[in-house]
């Protein structure tokens, strides 16, 4: 018996210690791509080989592997062509397109054969993942090579990849090949694709793009071979000499985990040296209507990663493209593709958020499909710093279009926790502004709760010790508890996990001019607590900010020098009385900054009559 139980008890110290090590010993897989692509202008079919060099770092043996097939989503009767016709608001890119797609304009990804090691394996295809039993078990720190022929064709342009887009380039060859799958402390990420992003593991990608030599082509990695395809590319002075009717791109990729190229014969290829060194390529239609808008695009474009290096840190490749392609504006390795007939505010504001995603998606690649609000929130908010700076915008309150997005999607009662995943959203409008506003307000709000340095030390910080990772909402957290010092684990877990609002207000307001004091009654009347900032506005015009800790938080702001008893969250109540010696106080306010997300305002404010 006593055997028995030392045996039980050693297991599950085991399991403990394991389940322990899983949150404090980071690892993540590796893959090495090297691609050859022979593609076919004329009827849009490409055929290629993969070969794959996948290593477990992980702890676990592992007998299957999963592949993303994205082209397959563009067919009637797939996951996404009927999530779009069932969902009550249904993106309009795709409606009910798909669906109607025939059969030279779908898109697919054939595999014809996969090896491992030599050694042929069984898969089986089930929509836009490939599922894959292997010949033998990956064991913990192996490499197996896994080699793939297969076959493509570009569906028409209708979300993200595709043909002849809506301003008619031809090729946006994103999602384009057989991808493996993550691999995490959380298990296989091969999510079928249905309309929202990817998760992908890091690696390098050597590949190779045969196609007619009248087409240009720009996207992730360095060119290889730029004296053999020039339009830009070669060095100066170089004469390039076209033979054949094709060329070969060969274009290499560091360290990135995902490869996409985009491709017209009409492009005009600009490419600008930025003072860091980076190198940043234009590829834009010859077109005389839009030419002057991405000239001058491209110093603000330097302007913006000149911003972005110096507000998160330094792009660590040689190189960017942004590239007018797709369908709107999405981020990818070392570019962008953006919808290019736009006005140049617009141009800048598109070409600023997708460029932030080269920190916040390629370099600190969240899980999109569970954490997207890390993602498209934390872009959303430093992009809109960014374009306010290098356009000479200067609104009082950046943010405000934010925070009103968020409001009105917390007051609708159609909001979700942004724990849902990505595609199980009742309503694209509630994804839409969960991911993005509710994200950004997420960090503009942090700033209110610890002070704007800090969280400015904190994206850094952030940035400098997870970049090259798959941070999650907890990585963060973490990062900003040791930058403050303060405990911020409940406003994590109230914001993103729950749907608690956040609702104080002034209950009363006791203005006792002869005993020279202010008795202010404040309410808690939402679920999600909060440090408080109260302002009293004197008759001579004069503030002064009073400033309540939270509790929970075990810390107090540094920067006031007022400060008041902490607020415990489970009182409801609390009461604020204050000197106010020779003067009358004619306005009370909670958060005069407007930091707080505070979603009905219209009780935060107390006018007082003298």
């Amino acid at each position: 018996m006593f055997k028995q139980l030392s045996i039980l008890c050693l297991c599950l110290w085991s399991t403990f210690n394991f389940a322990q090590r899983n949150n404090t010993n980071y690892w993540q897989q590796s893959v090495n791509y090297t691609m050859e692509v022979d593609f076919d202008v004329e009827n849009y079919q490409y055929d290629g080989e993969q070969e794959l060099v996948y290593t477990n770092n992980s702890p676990d043996t592992l007998t299957q592997v999963f592949y993303h097939l994205y082209f397959n989503a563009f067919q009637p009767g797939s996951e996404m062509d009927v999530r779009s016709r069932t969902i009550k608001d249904p993106d309009p890119r795709v409606g009910d397109r798909i669906s109607k797609l025939k059969d030279d304009e779908i898109g697919f990804m054939k595999v014809n054969s996969l090896y491992q090691d030599g050694q042929e394996v069984a898969y089986e295809v089930a929509g836009t993942v490939l599922e894959v039993k292997l010949a033998n078990p990956i064991l913990p720190g192996e490499s197996t090579t896994l080699d793939m022929n297969f076959k493509g064709q570009v569906p028409v342009q209708i979300r993200r990849s595709g043909r002849n887009n809506a301003e008619g380039v031809a090729l946006s060859m994103t999602q384009w090949y057989p991808k493996l799958a993550e691999y995490d402390f959380e298990g296989w990420h091969a999510d079928p694709y249905i309309g929202r992003e990817f998760h992908s593991v890091w690696g390098n990608f050597d590949v190779k793009i045969t196609i007619d030599k009248d087409y240009i082509l720009g996207g992730s990695g360095y060119i290889q071979n730029p004296n053999e395809v020039g339009y830009g590319y070669q060095d100066e002075g170089t004469k390039v000499k076209r033979r054949g009717k094709t060329l070969t791109w060969h274009f290499v990729a560091p360290n990135v985990h995902d490869f996409t190229w985009a491709a017209d014969p009409d492009y005009i290829h600009d490419k600008r040296i930025a003072s860091d060194g980076t190198t940043l390529h234009f590829l834009y239609k010859d077109n005389k209507d839009i030419k002057d808008n991405w000239v001058n695009l491209q110093s603000k474009t330097e302007d913006l990663l000149l911003f972005f290096n110096k507000h998160i840190g330094q792009y660590p490749y040689k190189q960017y493209s942004v590239m007018q392609g797709g369908d709107g504006g999405m981020e990818y390795a070392m570019c962008t593709l953006i919808t290019g007939e736009r006005s140049f505010g617009s141009l800048v504001g598109v070409t600023a958020h997708e460029m932030a995603h080269a920190w916040f998606q390629h370099l600190l690649a969240t899980d999109e499909a569970q954490h997207e609000w890390m993602d498209e929130g934390f872009t959303t908010y430093i992009s809109t710093l960014a374009e306010n700076e290098v356009m000479d915008n200067n609104p009082e309150f950046p943010f405000d279009r934010t925070y009103r997005g968020y409001v009105s999607l917390a007051n609708s009662g159609f909001e979700q926790p942004q724990t849902t995943h990505a595609d199980r959203y009742q309503y694209n409008q509630a994804y839409g502004i969960s991911a993005y506003s509710k994200g950004a307000v997420f960090l503009a709000q942090l700033g209110y709760i610890i002070g704007e340095d800090l969280l400015d030390q904190t994206i850094k910080r952030y940035y400098k010790e997870w970049k090259f990772k798959h941070p999650t909402p907890n990585d963060f957290i973490r990062v900003a508890e040791k930058v403050s010092g303060a405990e911020l684990s409940w406003y994590l877990n109230d914001w993103t996990r729950t749907t608690n609002t956040v609702d104080y207000s002034i209950a009363s307001v006791s203005n006792d001019v002869t005993q020279n004091t202010i008795v202010i009654n404040l309410e808690r009347k939402g679920l999600m607590p909060m440090p408080i900032e109260v302002e009293l506005t004197y008759k001579d015009g004069s503030t002064q900010l009073f400033y309540i800790p939270l509790r929970i938080m075990r810390w107090e702001k540094p920067q006031f020098e007022t400060v008041e008893e902490d607020w415990p969250w489970a009182f409801p109540t609390y009461k604020l009385e204050l000197p106010v010696t020779n003067y009358t106080v004619t306005k009370v306010e909670i958060d005069p900054s407007q930091r707080m997300a505070d979603v009905d305002r219209s009780n935060n404010v107390k006018t007082l009559e003298e």
